[in-house]
Formats: C-alpha cells, structure tokens, sequence
C-alpha cells in the first residue's frame, strides 16, 4: 500500500471515529438530560424547518417512542374531576397536534391526562393549500389555515380501533369531529361520525368554530346551533349499549356576549344540550402582534395573544351557565400560571397545543409542577377545589 493510500485510509478512519464519538454524544445527552437536550438542540432545529413539516416530525416521534416517557409523578393536588372521570391532572393535548390519531400513546407517555384527537371529517380532504401554517416567534403565537385537512373516519378508526385503552393508563381519548368542507349537512356529518367512534371515545367535541372551513361559524348561531344540536342529540340517544359518549362544544374566542347568551339559552334545554364546552379555539383578530412578516395571513392565531381573551371568555361563560357546564380551558397556555388561571375562571382542565410547538416535551411537565405548587401555596387539595374561585 502506497503512503498516499495508507494516508487516506486514516483519514477515512479518523473521520468515522469522530462520528461515531458524536453520535454517541448526543445519544448519552438525549438519554441522560432530555430537557437540556431539547432546550439546546432539538428546539432550535425544529424552528429551522418548515412548520408542517416540524409538526409531522413531532408527532412522528411520538408515535414511535423518541420521546422519553415522562419521569414525573403527578401530585395528589393535580387530581381533578372532569365529566364523569377522575384525572390525575388536568393537562390535556388540544385538537389539532394529532389530526389522525397517529400518537396518542405517544402523548398519554409525555404527560397529558387527556389526548384529543382531530378534527376528523367523514370523508379524506386535503385542506387547504400550502403554505398554511406560519410562527410568529416573537409573538409565542402560530397561525394557521389548515381547514380540516383529514384522513377521514375510515382511515383513523382502521387505525385506532384496536388500541389497548390500559395504555392510557385512565387517561381520556377526545374524539373531535368536523364538516366534509363540501357539505351542506351539518347534523349528518357529526352524526355520522359519532356512530363511528361511540365505542372508541371517551368523548366527541363537535367543532363549528375554526375559521378556517368556509361557513363553519355560522353553526355557532342561535337557530343554526339548535337544529344541530338536536340532530346531534337524537344520534347520541339512539346509540345501542349503555355507553353514551359526552357531547362537548368547541367555541369560538371572538364571540359576542349576546352571542354567548344565545348559546347557553340552547345548552342548556334538554333536547339541545351538551355535557361540556371547550373554550376556546383559535381567533381571527390580530392583536398588536410584533411579528410583521406572516401577522396579515388568513387563519386561525394562537398561542400568547390568546391568553387573556380565552380566559375571559371562559370566566363569562362559566358565570352565564352558572357553573353547571364543566369547561376545557384552551388558548395561550405556556405556564403553571396561565393553567391557573383558567381553573380559577372556571376550566375544570387545560388543553396546550402552541407551547408544545415552542418548548416540546419537556413543557407538559414544566406546566404541571409550577400548577401544583400555585394550587399548594393558596391552600386548595386538589384543582376541583379552584374551579371557578377567581369568578366574581
């Protein structure tokens, strides 16, 4: 072998020894420190890429098991009561992260008490063309316009009817459901996915206020909202077996206090009721954001923007149903605090969905233990206790 060869030959294996020394790094990191890790590697990465694509990653590696099982035990003070089930905590993954049901073992691993999946509409559609969704990392907010897009029932049920519910370790599964975009039947297109899923969900969430589906709003009218909650409700009582799902409504943020007063006039009749609402979904305002580049494209926003107008929308609606509906609390949650802040104004549980976009993992946890110790320090045993006290 000539010097040359003999050179290039302990070139090459130098350059696999300092790969292979690197790899093994950032395997013992991840292993050893995943929040570190993810603070300092996987986050900037992932806000390098393509928003759609970062979100099929995450939730990729949460259907595989990348992720690290989360190592916190949940204290007694983060039991609560929600609908008819006893929760550990009061952490959940809102609907929208995964659209098709492909992580939710993923999900109930890295903390959430309750995973949500959807929105599921009866037939496949694409949604709406990209790009269509967008960071506004200096606002700690995303706007989107994906409009639906989904695997339809078929193809999510195929998926997701075999799975072990012991593996949710008495966690929930969420079910939320939406319109085919080139529907004109409403009540058909919920119903139909209610007789598909009542064995599988722990609960529906009929979804008629993303902004994103032509028409879909309109459902939230007081007229429209009553025909399709009776519909709703005539499937749901004609369900063979003695499981009857709970029904949830998802609202908008950008209602009206008549409006508001509208919708409660209906859920609360007998014929048109629901067993819960979750408050709220994205908002078409765009208020004072700092990010100029992508604050004027169309879509839902969510995130810190939305903190407050959630909350306040979740306090007013607790004070018009006088309590009596038990609330999700969604919209611009990132810490223990903003969690409290919506179970004082009346949310039994909190979903997150932008902060796990922002902070991965490692935020369920973060959330959870600066809850317990606000819940701790103003004396109440668990969060049941704090529901609605901020409510005057």
């Amino acid at each position: 072998m000539s010097r040359k060869q003999s050179n290039l030959k302990k070139i090459k294996s130098l350059c696999y020894l300092t790969l292979g020394g690197s790899l093994s790094y950032q395997i013992i990191y991840f292993k050893k420190d995943f929040n570190g890790y993810y603070d300092s590697v996987l986050q900037p990465l992932s806000q390098r890429l393509n928003p759609e694509w970062a979100h099929k990653i995450g939730v990729s590696a949460l259907k595989y098991g990348i992720f690290p099982t989360e190592n916190f035990e949940d204290p007694k003070v983060l039991n609560t009561k929600f609908l008819k089930y006893q929760l550990s905590n009061p952490i959940g993954i809102a609907a929208g992260f995964d659209k098709h049901g492909d992580a939710i073992t993923g999900l109930r691993n890295i903390g959430f008490s309750i995973v949500e999946i959807g929105s599921i509409t009866p037939e496949p559609q694409p949604g709406n063309p990209k790009p269509r969704v967008f960071r506004l990392p200096e606002d700690s907010a995303v706007i989107n316009r994906y409009g639906f897009n989904s695997e339809g029932h078929k193809e999510v049920y195929d998926k997701i009817r075999n799975i072990d519910k012991a593996l949710l370790q008495n966690g929930l599964l969420g079910v939320n459901l939406g319109k085919n975009k080139n529907s004109n039947d409403a009540v058909q297109d919920y119903s139909l996915g209610i007789k598909k899923f009542q064995n599988i969900a722990d609960y529906f969430v009929i979804n008629i206020s993303s902004p994103n589906t032509p028409g879909l709003r309109s459902l939230q009218n007081k007229n429209e909202l009553q025909e399709l909650l009776a519909g709703v409700n005539k499937t749901l009582n004609s369900l063979e077996g003695a499981k009857r799902p709970p029904l949830l409504l998802k609202l908008a943020p950008d209602l009206t206090l008549e409006e508001m007063k509208d919708i409660v006039s209906v859920i609360t009749k007998k014929e048109t009721k629901v067993d819960g609402l979750i408050i709220s979904n994205t908002t078409i305002e765009r208020p004072s954001l700092i990010n100029q580049e992508f604050s004027s494209e169309t879509g839902g926003l969510s995130g810190k923007p939305l903190t407050n107008k959630s909350t306040d929308i979740i306090r007013t609606m607790y004070k018009l149903t006088k309590g009596s509906i038990p609330i999700i609390g969604v919209g611009g949650v990132f810490t223990g605090q903003d969690a409290y802040e919506k179970i004082l104004a009346g949310a039994s549980v909190v979903q997150i969905y932008t902060a796990l976009i922002y902070h991965g993992p490692p935020v369920v946890t973060k959330i959870k233990s600066e809850l317990a110790q606000l819940l701790l320090k103003d004396g109440y045993n668990d969060v049941s206790s704090a529901v609605g006290k901020g409510v005057k």
